[in-house]
């Protein structure tokens, strides 16, 4: 995969959201530049929840799995966040990362 890695970070503090939109190749060398990004979204308030959009990315299927395992397990891996705060993560895929799919953020 060529290309750089292209992100738009929106936030919505009153409606509880953030939403991290990803263009480009996303790899296993640049993925933890999106683990970064959430990090920081999670410090901003309690309780957000953070959307990776990649339906605009071209994702390797190992790195596609790994973000959907954060999802699912609602944590950031530990390299990310030694602290493993929870994190109300959802991945939505598109289709040029293979099937679209979505794991929601778990509600609490």
């Amino acid at each position: 995969m060529n290309g750089k890695l292209k992100v738009l970070v929106r936030v919505d503090l009153e409606g509880s959201a953030a939403c991290i939109s990803v263009g480009g190749p996303v790899t296993s060398r640049n993925v933890h530049a999106l683990y970064s990004l959430a990090k920081r979204a999670n410090s901003l308030a309690a309780g957000l929840e953070i959307t990776i959009d990649l339906s605009a990315a071209q994702v390797e299927p190992a790195v596609l799995d790994e973000l959907q395992a954060c999802a699912g397990a609602q944590r950031l891996p530990a390299s990310a966040d030694p602290a493993q705060a929870g994190c109300r993560l959802r991945v939505v895929a598109g289709a040029a990362s293979g099937s679209r799919t979505a794991v929601p953020a778990l509600a609490g």
